[in-house]
């Protein structure tokens, strides 16, 4: 495996190469990131991974300065994954003057949810993953895959959009969210929390299942009890100690809320939660 820090160095070493295979991420690695490494691998001829802490989705209280960088223990865990090559740039590399160029994806689908309560993360995320793109597949002549993971559920939708509006020959692949035997979704911020927070946090997968049931079991009546039912959930986390952002059922298409019509094919409809739990925000969705 090559570890390479710069653009030039990159696309050398993908000079002989025809079929990217992509895998974004910011580093302390878990088992979801590997996984998105192994389903990706036999889609192309060689298998990239960026490992690179965001400034730009990051909002000035939040923990852009303490995330964790641990690039050794990151190489060493996607080589035995199979990875071919890690990208690991410094800011100056990516961003060698200031970032005035971004993208802005549509208010609709990127200022809900997570863009509601941490405004401007996608245009942080857009930005980044356009110039990623960039640098990984603009010399590539063969198909193109870029491996995201499902428990980020609307970044995920809003890559694929920017790649369909932007007509980028680019094929996104959602992987299925990797969870610890308990049920947790795994995280790279599940590392902060203690002990006992560990042992409480499988309880926003336990209140998004109930929620998915209580939505299914509403049938055609759940857009009138929608709201109802989401402040329940909220509620009863935030008796446990949780702050709740939101805990929601939504549309998969276009993540806005169900109509009577979409409980013809609940199939089509995704519960989505985000919580505070001490000082570590969790996320996690489920498809129903």
């Amino acid at each position: 495996m090559k570890l390479v820090h710069t653009i030039a160095d990159l696309r050398a070493a993908l000079a002989p190469h025809q079929s990217p295979v992509f895998v974004p991420t910011m580093g302390n690695l878990h088992d979801g990131h590997l996984a998105l490494v192994r389903t990706g691998k036999p889609l192309g001829d060689v298998t990239v991974s960026s490992i690179f802490v965001n400034r730009l989705q990051f909002a000035p209280h939040e923990d852009f300065d303490t995330y964790p960088r641990t690039l050794q223990a990151d190489c060493d865990r996607l080589e035995r994954a199979g990875c071919d090559i890690v990208f690991a740039p410094s800011e100056k590399e990516l961003y060698p003057e200031p970032q005035v160029y971004k993208v802005q994806p549509p208010s609709d689908l990127a200022d809900i949810l997570e863009g509601h309560f941490r405004p401007g993360f996608f245009i942080g995320v857009c930005t980044v993953v356009m110039k990623l793109f960039q640098c990984v597949f603009s010399d590539a002549k063969g198909p193109r895959h870029a491996m995201f993971g499902k428990k980020d559920y609307q970044q995920q939708m809003v890559i694929r959009r920017m790649v369909q509006q932007f007509a980028m020959p680019i094929q996104v692949v959602a992987g299925e969210t990797q969870r610890a035997p308990d049920g947790l979704a795994l995280s790279s911020r599940n590392g902060y929390l203690s002990e006992s927070e560990r042992a409480e946090a499988i309880h926003l997968s336990l209140a998004l299942r109930a929620l998915a049931r209580d939505a299914l079991a509403a049938g055609t009546s759940l857009p009138d009890r929608r709201e109802a039912m989401e402040a329940n959930a909220m509620r009863s986390l935030a008796l446990r100690g949780w702050g709740p952002d939101y805990l929601t059922v939504r549309r998969r298409a276009d993540l806005q809320p169900p109509r009577t019509e979409d409980m013809l094919t609940p199939q089509s409809l995704v519960v989505l939660g985000a919580a505070r739990l001490g000082s570590t925000r969790l996320i996690d969705n489920f498809e129903i």
